[in-house]
């Protein structure tokens, strides 16, 4: 995780939200837990603050374009840091 705070409830909901937008089975692994990426709940139960190693796994007929956005927000740092 890059950005300042890690995933917070904030940056959780946009990651939420744009992994909901399709239709391929997305889940995020860190700290030894692996949860549904598209559930608030169990993204806020990884714990993962900045510094931390998140493996993002997409498996569906859409998963490159999933994949892509997910990249572009990590890369903008979930636009919270200016």
């Amino acid at each position: 995780m890059s950005n300042r705070l890690g995933l917070h409830a904030r940056a959780t909901a946009k990651l939420v939200q744009t992994l909901s937008s399709y239709r391929s089975n997305a889940t995020l692994a860190a700290k030894g837990r692996e949860v549904n990426a598209k559930s608030i709940m169990g993204v806020m139960l990884l714990a993962a603050g900045q510094g931390t190693s998140v493996v993002v796994r997409l498996d569906g007929e859409d998963e490159a374009q999933a994949l892509q956005a997910l990249v572009e927000l990590f890369e903008r740092r979930f636009d919270e840091d200016s």
